[in-house]
């Protein structure tokens, strides 16, 4: 099944975080929390201005971002998943 987001939103992948501590401990899964970074999967066209214009994305497929623990929609799209979330409830881009 394909999946495309309207206007403004994206679907995020979200990315898995370091199972050990910076001082070598595992952290087992039932205290992990939900990583609030991802992978953009889909991006949509953009909202539109008051005159009709489309208001270009910020964000593009595959770059990787930092958005609130709470932000979006959990979906499942072909087994895996996903978040739907507004451009606005991404607070970055990660840049290597």
């Amino acid at each position: 099944m394909a999946f495309t987001p309207l206007h403004d939103r994206v679907l995020v992948e979200r990315v898995e975080s370091e199972e050990k501590t910076a001082g070598g401990l595992i952290i087992p899964d039932s205290a992990k929390e939900k990583p609030a970074e991802g992978r953009i999967v889909a991006v949509g066209a953009g909202a539109r201005d008051e005159d009709g214009e489309r208001i270009p994305m910020d964000v593009n497929v595959d770059d990787v971002v930092l958005f609130g623990k709470w932000s979006g929609t959990e979906i499942t799209v072909d087994g895996k998943e996903l978040l739907i979330m507004k451009e606005s409830d991404i607070m970055g881009i990660i840049t290597a």
